[in-house]
């Protein structure tokens, strides 16, 4: 495993556990071109793949069609304007107007490590980045290698380094572009993408996540036609209608069988993903910044990093490619020093007041809460300014001591004196027009000169490309931090970017505003982290709109969805664990007849559902039937019992709720297979059924598990090849969870 360079062939060879992927250089000009990816193999010259030898041939054979050539070849890193008539994956603009780019061999390096991307999240290795010699490739089994191959259009003098890191565990490729001037004259990046790969089509389908606010993330597949399908988002954000995520998928493919290969974007503003099908029946796959209102000058000398792009090749459905990228992101993107660790159970006070409290509601339900073994209070929006509605305040962060009575530090106090830890919101990237900061300051909104801006949730937008906004912002975050013992931050971001424009940044650096500002959210997100480093941030965005790889480099959780219903959740769940670990969604119990629905639905069906993600609560505790609060003990007891499991443990999809319409059922797997849980929830109840059969994924073929808290025990190979039974329960909503525990070893 590892990257292997191939002097005679001019070809490399990248090797995860399980597959490899293969890049060579032809002609004389270098033109360098996608060969293979996909089930690991032994060769490393498979330049036939590329049907040089075919007509219309390379250029140095025949000139003539070059064009024809550059609209056959399968090219690493498409170029624009020269002949392919694909989407490329780079456009410009030069001084003199030509928009004409295509990039061809200079060199390459092969090094062990991983080096961090500038300004960006990404994944990361442990231990320090080592030169190799010239002749020497990466083959340590334990160890990332990185591939960075240098092209350049010597016509322009624009160079690209197309970094390629290798994680041979997690059977991932991740890569990046980064592009520098090397001309004397400027040059306007009009389209960047991170990662472009030429496949054939073997009747791939498409699969993505759309959604809306409240709905997120709900899977989709399609048939890939002739011509371009995408997803993508220009709203400033990765989204609640779109997701910074594909996969090609074979058709007739399960959780475990076929062939998927899944791309995900380590970013969290506007992107695109996009599947082109052409004559020759190739697929041309393309991620990375939506070219949408962008734009990049780059003077001479100056430098562009793209975001990166996670690839992923599995053999075996579905839920090997989800193993993957949890295993990925569990061990190599998060940073917080949460994320080995089991999360404080947080009760958050939003559906349970909303606007409406003070100092004595937040401690009433600090004191009841505290009875149940909850351990932390988080004091949602309205706590600062004059903020009693979603129409004011926004960038006024100062206590609002009307309704906090004796100031922040007193109730952070009291709360710490009942023994629970303390939580905050925030929404810093935003101002109200009706705010102390917008009289002063309405230059800082992002608004078009002489056009009314467009508000929402009557609120606008800060400008961060603006340094002094950025520092506005920080120290409004981090001066509240520092007056009391706040150990939990919620950052929001509730709304949509429009009316393009930023009185800090000059007429020809206009299209570099969403990029910026995404730059400079990570540079906040930086410093807070660094200067706080125990603190446990949550990221949020209108609910799920930011739930992306970009925000987890930063914080180890993520508000899953504003619907907070069990039922609701199941599909917003399953479409989130496709590619995220269980421990990054925020999950909670919330009060029924649910806010978002108004299903009501069993308090233990709630907290199962919860169980999958972070957990906690989100309701008025003092409120809840005494029924319902003797169950919380209980459901606390749950937690502490399986959230070292559910946090590190393996996911399997055994059920889909969103596919049949009457059932859900999920299982996580110990790494070492000594354990698992099951967790069944029945949607619906049906007259007249015999118990429902399903079979469990994961386990030990060989060895005996035996059903906790009974005498009953099991095969590997029975619960995985004839199953196991759930007897149909009374009614709807209900739910039930099943732990297994190894009852033999393999020795």
């Amino acid at each position: 495993m590892g990257i292997f360079f191939d002097e005679k062939s001019r070809s490399f060879k990248l090797d995860t556990k399980k597959s490899s992927y293969v890049i060579s250089v032809v002609d004389d000009e270098g033109f360098i071109g996608h060969a293979y990816y996909g089930d690991r193999i032994s060769d490393t010259d498979v330049r036939y793949l590329l049907r040089t030898d075919e007509n219309p041939f390379v250029p140095s054979k025949n000139n003539r069609d070059r064009g024809s050539f550059f609209d056959a070849f399968p090219t690493e890193y498409p170029g624009n304007n020269v002949g392919d008539y694909r989407e490329g994956a780079i456009s410009v603009r030069c001084e003199d107007n030509s928009r004409a780019v295509s990039l061809v061999y200079e060199g390459h390096r092969i090094y062990e490590g991983k080096p961090g991307l500038k300004g960006l999240p990404a994944t990361f290795t442990s231990g320090e980045v080592k030169a190799l010699d010239e002749s020497a490739c990466g083959n340590d089994d334990s160890k990332v290698y990185t591939l960075e191959i240098k092209a350049v259009d010597p016509c322009i003098g624009l160079a690209a380094t197309l970094g390629y890191s290798v994680f041979p565990e997690q059977d991932v490729i991740t890569r990046s572009v980064k592009l520098k001037n090397n001309s004397d004259k400027n040059i306007f990046i009009t389209k960047v993408m991170s990662a472009a790969i030429d496949l054939p089509d073997e009747g791939y389908e498409l699969l993505s996540l759309h959604g809306s606010w409240a709905r997120e993330r709900r899977m989709e597949f399609r048939k890939i036609g002739y011509g371009k399908q995408s997803v993508g988002s220009i709203k400033g954000k990765s989204s609640h209608q779109e997701h910074p995520f594909i996969a090609l998928v074979d058709n007739g493919s399960s959780q475990d069988t076929g062939h998927v290969y899944g791309f995900s974007f380590v970013y969290s503003g506007n992107f695109l993903a996009q599947v082109e099908k052409n004559q020759f029946d190739s697929l041309r796959i393309l991620m990375g910044i939506h070219p949408e209102n962008f734009e990049w000058k780059l003077e001479p000398g100056e430098e562009l990093q793209t975001p990166e792009v996670v690839m992923t090749y599995s053999a075996a459905g579905l839920g090997a490619m989800t193993r993957n990228l949890h295993d990925l992101y569990r061990g190599h993107l998060i940073r917080s020093p949460y994320k080995d660790k089991k999360r404080p159970i947080l009760i958050n006070n939003w559906e349970a007041t909303y606007f409406n409290f003070d100092t004595e509601k937040l401690l009433a339900i600090a004191r009841e809460a505290k009875k149940s073994g909850i351990e932390m209070l988080v004091m949602d929006d309205g706590w600062f300014g004059h903020r009693n509605d979603d129409n004011t305040s926004l960038g006024d962060w100062y206590v609002n001591e009307e309704k906090l009575q004796g100031g922040l530090k007193h109730l952070v106090d009291e709360v710490n004196k009942i023994g629970l830890k303390f939580g905050i919101w925030f929404e810093p990237e935003m101002i109200s027009p009706e705010s102390k900061l917008y009289r002063e300051h309405p230059d800082w909104a992002i608004a078009i000169p002489g056009r009314e801006a467009c508000r929402s949730r009557n609120q606008y937008v800060l400008d961060l490309s603006r340094p002094e906004v950025v520092d506005y912002c920080y120290e409004a975050v981090a001066g509240i931090l520092r007056s009391a013992n706040i150990e939990y931050v919620k950052w929001d971001m509730n709304r949509e970017h429009t009316d393009l424009h930023s009185n800090y940044l000059p007429e020809d650096r206009q299209g570099e505003l969403e990029h910026r500002y995404m730059l400079a959210v990570y540079e906040l997100q930086e410093r807070l982290t660094k200067e706080f480093p125990d603190l446990l941030l949550e990221n949020c965005s209108g609910g799920g709109a930011r739930f992306d790889p970009g925000m987890l480099f930063y914080s180890p959780q993520i508000w899953c969805s504003d619907d907070t219903d069990a039922i609701e959740r199941l599909s917003i769940q399953e479409g989130t664990e496709l590619i995220y670990p269980l421990s990054t969604m925020g999950a909670h119990v919330s009060d029924c007849p649910n806010h978002t629905v108004g299903r009501s639905t069993p308090f233990m069906t709630r907290a199962h559902v919860a169980l999958a993600g972070t957990f906690g609560y989100e309701l008025d505790i003092t409120k809840i039937s005494e029924e319902e609060r003797a169950m919380i003990p209980e459901q606390v007891s749950m937690y502490h019992k399986y959230n070292d499991l559910v946090r590190e443990g393996d996911y399997y999809r055994v059920a889909s709720y969103r596919e049949n319409g009457l059932y859900d059922c999920w299982m996580v797997v110990a790494k070492d297979k000594s354990e698992a849980l099951v967790t069944y929830v029945q949607a619906l109840g049906r007259p007249n059924m015999h118990s429902r059969k399903i079979k469990l994924l994961g386990l030990y073929a060989a060895a005996d598990y035996r059903l906790d808290g009974t005498d009953e025990v099991y095969g590997g190979d029975l619960l995985m090849n004839a199953g196991m039974l759930v007897e149909d329960m009374r009614g709807d909503y209900m739910s039930r969870l099943y732990h297994f525990v190894l009852d033999n070893s393999l020795t």
